[in-house]
């Protein structure tokens, strides 16, 4: 029995110390096991996404490099962020051939180390108003690209349950349209690799009523 006690004890004091050093509190409370099973899970999946993170680091080494593509975490998940550039040629949705090599590449890591997790594609433009190029408005045109992209993962076998598109349209700027350069990087596409948020029973009941 006290065997099992100084188990116990070095177990919790070693999870305290590892969720310190991520920045997280915990608080343990008696007879609140789902609490200590859903921490376990969200470690599993955090270690998932983070070797996700460098998987996609290198293989993605070559654009990264060249500013095209950008790796990072933020708080909605792991993103990859294209330059839409890089994908579309000028006002156009369909994909260019050449970026399906790069669009391959995350593919590969979606059908391995993150297999289990959903996808989110996002696609963004910058605010200029649509002139030529025949779509209604900025939202057409980001939400095509953005399914443009979902079909291709699904036909490099993402499972498709786990995808999603969106379109944001000039409405979720990372920069100021009031420069090219910053009107580049509003034109992009992000696929985001969303980790599992599961909900108690409790949780479950409370948000039905």
């Amino acid at each position: 029995m006290r065997a099992f006690k100084v188990m116990f004890t070095t177990f919790v004091l070693a999870l305290v110390a590892v969720m310190g050093l991520s920045g997280c509190t915990v608080i343990f409370q008696k007879g609140r096991r789902t609490d200590i099973e859903k921490i376990s899970k969200l470690k599993n999946d955090l270690s998932e996404i983070e070797r996700a993170k460098q998987e996609l680091e290198k293989r993605l080494q070559d654009e990264i490099n060249n500013k095209q593509v950008k790796v990072e975490m933020q708080d909605k998940g792991l993103v990859i962020t294209f330059v839409a550039e890089v994908l579309f040629d000028s006002g156009k949705a369909k994909l260019r051939q050449s970026s399906l090599g790069k669009l391959e590449k995350v593919a590969g890591v979606l059908n391995t180390t993150v297999a289990d997790l959903n996808i989110g594609i996002e696609g963004h433009t910058d605010n200029q108003p649509i002139k030529k190029s025949g779509w209604k408005s900025n939202w057409e045109l980001s939400t095509a690209r953005a399914l443009s992209v979902l079909h291709y993962l699904s036909e490099q076998k993402v499972n498709e349950p786990r995808l999603s598109a969106i379109g944001y349209g000039e409405y979720r700027p990372v920069e100021s349209n009031d420069t090219k350069a910053g009107r580049q990087k509003n034109r992009r596409v992000e696929i985001v690799i969303l980790p599992k948020v599961e909900k108690t029973k409790a949780e479950t009941a409370e948000s039905v009523q």
